[in-house]
């Protein structure tokens, strides 16, 4: 509590400093929950919608982003609030927290807060803080809308626990993606540590489940379900093991996110990997592609990536870039294939492998009808077929379908080097390399070369 009274500065201030320390936390994300408010309090909860932060430049927010302090007793080699860093401190008492929410709430500037945070003396003690802020928030202030927080590891699971049924999310930070490089770049985290509340997290929150079944009004346990972060790019880890780390942790512990975040140089420090390029944005958006490869498209780890291949292509997503591996599944007969591959087919997403499910009870589809449902046909023509026909001619070989896709995209280099080789082919044509002896065996799709498949 000392921190609290030798602190000076204004609120205004601190909401500066506080905004701006929050800004490289991104487990920030749709509510994923839905409750109305009792009618006597301030705002509810939207099932969607809730995504961002009030930044310094002006971009439109729904969260009020913020850390409850930046004073913080670790060191870790990646945090621009660690300890060793001299770096303008302070921190918001819990009726600043408070009535920042309530008055930017009520000129409708946010939906809802997040609120994350260093650690004063140790995490027990910053978790009561935090605490006191969402009991005054929710008890006194009457807020009945959206509010995430971070859980520290290692504060006692008593405080964790009366916090949970206070908010609608919460979240445990894994930080790094192996304990290997926990130990190297954050000596004061362990793996064990942080798992502790997460795992507390899921049977509280499967524990309320059951309650609800027996008592129908039964207060509930962060009713959003929790989430974590890691930070990429800091340590060697490769894709593959980044990926299989995420799968592990949805089947384990039953998360409801997995946030990757592109490591940013903030400190100098020998242990830190250079990075002339920049943070590694395009790794990080691969990975939240595979993500959702994972969660919504039935995919596992395994199937994206292996220890022969452990990292994503740079130039095409991960599903084009398993269908390019796997050409023995392509093409598929659009109004016979199973729903399950459809969703693996590039260019076909889960609301649009929906519709074609039931389009095609009705009738036969064709590649109007599928343009028409919101299929991508720049990509998915290369891998279907209606009624036996592909769209175009289609020579089904990996490096001949990956030059258009790249081309269709605006992405091919002047060279490619796919494993090693050089790709040495040209754009589709109608003529170069096929074996046709007329004009009608080209209409009609005959020849003798089994390497091409139909004719659109």
């Amino acid at each position: 509590m000392n921190d609290l009274k030798k602190d000076s500065l204004t609120v205004f201030d601190k909401l500066r400093i506080l905004t701006d320390a929050a800004k490289y936390d991104v487990a920030c994300t749709s509510s994923g929950v839905e409750r109305k408010g009792s009618g006597e309090g301030i705002g509810n909860t939207a099932a969607a919608g809730i995504c961002h932060s009030f930044s310094a430049d002006g971009r439109c927010i729904s969260l009020l982003k913020i850390l409850f302090t930046n004073h913080c007793i670790y060191d870790c080699k990646y945090c621009i609030n660690r300890k060793s860093n001299d770096v303008e401190r302070t921190t918001f008492t819990p009726d600043e927290i408070c009535e920042l929410t309530i008055q930017f709430y009520r000129r409708n500037y946010i939906e809802g807060l997040f609120l994350s945070s260093g650690i004063i003396d140790n995490p027990t003690y910053t978790m009561e803080l935090i605490y006191l802020a969402i009991w005054k928030l929710r008890k006194e202030y009457r807020f009945e809308g959206y509010i995430h927080v971070k859980a520290i590891p290692g504060a006692d699971p008593a405080v964790i626990q009366k916090l949970g049924m206070l908010v609608d999310r919460m979240s445990v930070n894994l930080e790094l993606p192996t304990a290997e490089g926990l130990k190297s770049l954050a000596p004061n985290k362990t793996r064990q540590t942080i798992l502790k509340p997460m795992r507390q997290i899921q049977n509280g929150i499967q524990n309320s489940k059951e309650e609800l079944v027996l008592y129908k009004h039964a207060p509930q346990f962060v009713p959003a379900g929790q989430s974590t972060q890691m930070i990429i790019g800091a340590t060697p880890e490769s894709d593959y093991q980044i990926v299989s780390v995420a799968e592990s942790l949805y089947r384990k512990f039953g998360l409801k996110r997995v946030f990757y975040s592109a490591f940013v140089a903030v400190n100098e420090d020998k242990d830190l990997p250079a990075l002339p390029g920049g943070p590694p944005l395009l790794r990080e958006h691969r990975l939240y592609q595979a993500d959702f490869l994972m969660r919504f498209y039935g995919f596992k780890a395994e199937e994206l990536l292996s220890e022969d291949r452990p990292n994503f292509n740079v130039l095409l997503d991960p599903k084009c870039d398993w269908a390019l591996r796997h050409l023995e599944y392509f093409p598929m007969e659009i109004n016979k294939v199973s729903y399950e591959m459809l969703l693996r087919i590039p260019g076909i997403g889960v609301k649009s492998a929906q519709r074609i499910v039931k389009a095609r009870r009705i009738a036969n589809l064709g590649f109007e009808d599928l343009k028409k449902i919101g299929v991508v046909l720049k990509r998915a023509l290369y891998f279907i077929c209606c009624n036996g026909r592909m769209m175009y001619h289609t020579k089904m070989e990996e490096d001949y379908i990956t030059r258009n896709l790249l081309m269709a995209d605006h992405k091919a280099p002047a060279s490619l080097v796919i494993n090693g080789q050089e790709m040495t082919y040209s754009q589709l044509s109608l003529f170069d390399d096929v074996r046709f002896q007329n004009v009608n065996a080209v209409q009609h799709g005959i020849g003798n070369d089994r390497k091409w498949i139909g004719m659109g």
